[in-house]
């Protein structure tokens, strides 16, 4: 064989040796003699080379060309167009490819998008050159060659449902089936040509984790006509990066459906023992008191809203802070709530505290739900969480928000037998909420209080009254 035919043998590219022969040939006349056959043939091996990356995840955008083996996920509908000052249409087809590292959206245009509506299907593998770009999801290759490669395996799963834990960077055509664990208020934006644009976002969980959902314009209403506790179906999602995290967004194309099946959440948390300043955790665990709303303004003149909220588990108890809309949720004492995504800061009186914010969600769990722990929860539980002295039933479902125990011991300020309805008691604690019902907190254990007077939080007060019904109808308060 003579060198170019060596040099063609030890290439890693598409690139037949008719094509290649040819290549050199150009080069030689290219350099004006400079360069040999052989010399010609090194360089054009090396440009080629350039193109070829490891994996879809090296593809991105500004890279003259890009080639890739890859296996078709999904395969959309071609589109026509119309194309200025032409009277052809254009047509285009979007189809979703994946290899171990990743996957991207490809595009063929016009002869190859019709021919490819009738031969492609999924978990065919391709051999693809083409330009990368920017697209309106993501990066997108404009498609110059796609040939199928018989040869070659990849080793993705194609599937019609998918688990949160399935989601990957650039997946299209998702569904998926989840419990809805919260919503956001519609938000409305201007666009870059004039147009308003509206969004919102939901939190979506199954067995396997959970996801934010963002709804863009039309779907974005989605979000204030369903109810936080139902089991949806997201169809034709596609998956985005924000902040580090995955996101599945729903545009016009996708829709978001309630379901009658059933779809279990299991919620795993870190023990509030456990929380470290700088923390970004998840909390669950009983709603001991829940203070009034506060609003206040901000530096810009806008106006700004928040509710602090302690939150008890078996390990401790912290206050939550829950701003914006998250301060509108109804959560009394005695709910039994988890809080996901909360940031661990500096709190009153150098204890620390968590904070609540856009990126939080916040889940009114149903009496059933188990909730996942760290360390000390799931080895004294056993079984995942179903033992009748631990996990969230072990604080009881008492709607004033004290534990069983403190329900019985109202009176153990004065007596060290329990109190029952219908006795005089006296309680002395700290405020931890003002509102009505006050509730009192002395360390050990807290007392909803039925009282006219004016307390603030972080007074310590004692209650004088008559206990009914878990709680104490106070008389005096000093």
């Amino acid at each position: 064989m003579g060198v170019i035919e060596d040099v063609h043998g030890d290439l890693d590219a598409d690139v037949s040796l008719e094509e290649f022969r040819e290549a050199v040939e150009d080069k030689v006349d290219q350099m004006g003699g400079l360069a040999d056959e052989e010399t010609a043939a090194m360089l054009i091996a090396h440009e080629l080379g350039e193109n070829e990356v490891n994996g879809v995840a090296d593809v991105e955008p500004g890279m003259e060309e890009a080639k890739f083996v890859a296996k078709v996920v999904s395969v959309g509908d071609v589109r026509t167009f119309e194309r200025d000052g032409e009277d052809e249409d254009g047509y285009v087809l979007n189809v979703e490819v994946a290899d171990e590292t990743g996957s991207i959206r490809i595009s063929l245009w016009d002869e190859q998008a019709k021919a490819a509506e009738e031969g492609l299907e999924k978990g065919q593998v391709l051999r693809i050159k083409g330009r990368p770009k920017d697209g309106y999801n993501g990066t997108e290759v404009a498609v110059d060659q796609a040939e199928p490669d018989e040869d070659t395996e990849v080793d993705v799963q194609i599937q019609d449902t998918y688990a949160v834990e399935d989601l990957s960077l650039g997946l299209s055509d998702v569904n998926l089936r989840g419990k809805l664990l919260d919503t956001d208020s519609v938000r409305t934006f201007d666009r870059d040509d004039g147009s308003q644009g509206k969004v919102a976002n939901l939190t979506v969980g199954d067995e396997t984790g959970r996801v934010r959902v963002t709804l863009w314009d039309d779907r974005a209403d989605l979000a204030e006509e369903l109810d936080p506790g139902i089991s949806v179906e997201i169809v034709d999602g596609y998956v985005r990066e924000r902040d580090g995290n995955l996101e599945l967004h729903v545009g016009n194309r996708g829709a978001v459906e309630e379901i009658d099946e059933e779809v279990e959440y299991v919620p795993e948390s870190t023990d509030i023992a456990d929380l470290q300043l700088g923390d970004t955790a998840d909390v669950a665990g009983v709603v001991r008191s829940a203070d009034p709303k506060r609003t206040f303004d901000r530096d810009d003149g806008s106006e700004g809203q928040v509710r602090n909220v302690r939150v008890q588990d078996e390990t401790g108890d912290i206050r939550i802070a829950l701003w914006g809309e998250k301060a509108d949720r109804d959560i009394a004492p005695g709910d039994k709530v988890q809080f996901a995504d909360i940031d661990v800061q500096d709190g009153w009186e150098d204890d620390i505290e968590g904070s609540a914010g856009w990126q939080s969600t916040v889940t009114v769990l149903e009496s059933g739900d188990d909730v996942g722990a760290g360390g000390g929860s799931a080895e004294s539980t056993g079984d995942g969480g179903s033992g009748a002295d631990t996990g969230l039933d072990a604080f009881g479902d008492d709607s004033s928000g004290t534990t069983d125990e403190s329900a019985s011991t109202a009176g153990g300020a004065t007596s060290d037998e329990p109190a029952s309805d219908g006795e005089h008691v006296e309680f002395t604690g700290t405020v931890v909420q003002a509102g009505s019902p006050v509730v009192l907190d002395d360390g050990d254990e807290t007392v909803s209080v039925e009282t006219d007077a004016d307390v603030h939080l972080g007074q310590e007060v004692t209650a004088r009254g008559e206990l009914r019904d878990g709680r104490l109808d106070a008389d005096d308060v000093f």
